[in-house]
């Protein structure tokens, strides 16, 4: 069995969807999220845009291996609003991600089983709306070597393809490379087992 080294995502923020039922009005936003502080700022924001609407419950989830998520009900009963958004995160298998379903009520109460369906459906609407991609889960190595030894380094850099995502030329040289994890330990190898150079994983 192969090591899943992608993972699937959104590009960019999703336009507001909106679901109505008995004149509540759902608003959906996804978002493309990395940690918690952009998910503290989206919600802060949205709460600014929409300061007469009710509730602002939301769903996220970040990483590819380790994961790190939550669901948050805003004050709806227990387990009908931030599940159900959550639910459809993990329905279209998407990571670093962040929904929010912003509700505006209507007057006339949906109960558990309508607001679990409103806000599922607001979700999946949002989900539909956006630009989701597949990516590979990169491993960062930084490789430190002296200035004499560059050429070496730079003709495996260019023979594997190797991206470079930072780098310091000077008499002791330190270069950050990006890889697919399932081509990491091979790279490694590579320059680990060169005399007078240092690989280790960032």
């Amino acid at each position: 069995m192969t090591e899943q080294d992608t993972y699937k995502t959104i590009t960019s923020k999703t336009l507001s969807v909106l679901f109505k039922d008995k004149n509540s009005k759902f608003f959906g936003f996804a978002f493309p999220v990395l940690n918690e502080d952009e998910v503290k700022k989206h919600i802060e924001t949205l709460k600014k845009e929409h300061h007469a609407a009710r509730h602002w419950c939301y769903a996220f989830k970040i990483g590819t291996e380790k994961v790190l998520f939550r669901a948050n009900d805003d004050g709806e009963p227990s387990n009908s609003a931030g599940m159900p958004i959550y639910n459809q995160i993990l329905s279209f298998e998407v990571t670093n991600i962040l929904i929010v379903v912003i509700r505006y009520f209507g007057g006339v109460k949906l109960g558990v089983s309508g607001l679990i369906n409103a806000y599922k459906t607001t979700a999946q609407m949002s989900l539909e709306a956006s630009n989701i991609v597949e990516k590979t889960i990169n491993i960062e190595y930084l490789i430190s070597f002296d200035y004499k030894n560059m050429n070496t380094v730079m003709r495996i850099i260019k023979e594997k393809k190797l991206n470079v995502v930072n780098q310091e030329l000077e008499m002791n040289c330190k270069i950050t490379v990006s890889v697919r994890k399932k081509n990491a330990e091979t790279v490694f190898n590579n320059f680990d087992r060169l005399y007078e150079i240092k690989i280790k994983k960032v």
